[in-house]
């Protein structure tokens, strides 16, 4: 599977690849550079709601790998149509960063946009796949055209010998705030403080939902116990950064659960 790909993107002759840090971006720069070289660039769109510890472990990938790579910066709350945070608001993101994408590509005459969306994304809430397939000719997405799927992929990253293989997906964080309330830096700032601190305590997957002044920890059921051992230091750590409550939500950790209400 690993040379059928390579094959495939090597007749695209030169690639920007939109690179998060993530398995699926991670697995295809490194692909792309294997097949293309210099002719590959990864390029890190940094929003807002892109938390500072997942610059820096992008940043960290793309060494690993070895392919070139640049960070463009983006304020995403300057538009009425992301800030609003309707359910649409991944599309007019996504629309925002391919332009954004283009321009990068455009500046270095490339020939394509690669981006990482798989077999996979069709069973979970994905708005931001219409703006991909608006995108046209210009846009490429592998995964999509060989079928792979998400397990898949970890599957070539574990042959890659890449490090971020096993690793959790993590959405920006905009998709930590209910649809409907008004995404300001304040309430971004306040989750990437307090998903940074239950990372250090030693915590791998977790969600901090926010709910106005209330914080909505989501956790896999085994961490339940070690949370509550915690949860002085918690409490006064989240109040510090903003919430009036603090939450567990015994449902658990599920990713794109704010997606439950539409």
């Amino acid at each position: 599977m690993i040379s059928e790909l390579e094959t495939a993107i090597r007749e695209k002759k030169s690639a920007v690849v939109a690179f998060s840090g993530g398995v699926d971006s991670a697995t295809l720069a490194y692909l792309a550079h294997m097949a293309l070289g210099d002719r590959a660039v990864a390029v890190t769109i940094k929003l807002r709601s892109f938390p500072e510890r997942e610059l820096e472990h992008a940043a960290r990938v793309a060494d690993e790998i070895g392919i070139r790579h640049r960070i463009v910066f983006f304020d995403e709350l300057k538009n009425p149509s992301i800030a609003s945070n309707t359910p649409q608001r991944c599309y007019y993101c996504k629309k925002e960063m391919l332009g954004l994408l283009e321009n990068v590509r455009k500046d270095l005459g490339f020939e394509v946009i690669m981006e990482g969306s798989n077999a996979s994304d069709s069973d979970t809430y994905r708005p931001g796949r219409e703006a991909i397939l608006e995108a046209g000719g210009k846009m490429y997405s592998p995964y999509i055209e060989k079928g792979l799927t998400k397990e898949e992929i970890r599957m070539i990253a574990r042959e890659a010998g890449l490090s971020v293989a096993d690793r959790p997906p993590s959405p920006c964080l905009a998709s930590r705030i209910p649809y409907g309330d008004v995404l300001t830096g304040e309430a971004i700032k306040r989750v990437e403080l307090a998903e940074n601190f239950l990372s250090e305590l030693g915590f791998k997957e977790l969600r901090v939902r926010d709910h106005s002044s209330i914080a909505r920890i989501e956790l896999h059921p085994p961490d339940f116990r070690d949370l509550l051992i915690h949860r002085e230091r918690i409490t006064a750590y989240f109040k510090k950064a903003g919430f009036d409550y603090i939450t567990l939500d015994i449902e658990g950790f599920r990713s794109g659960s704010m997606d439950e209400v539409l």
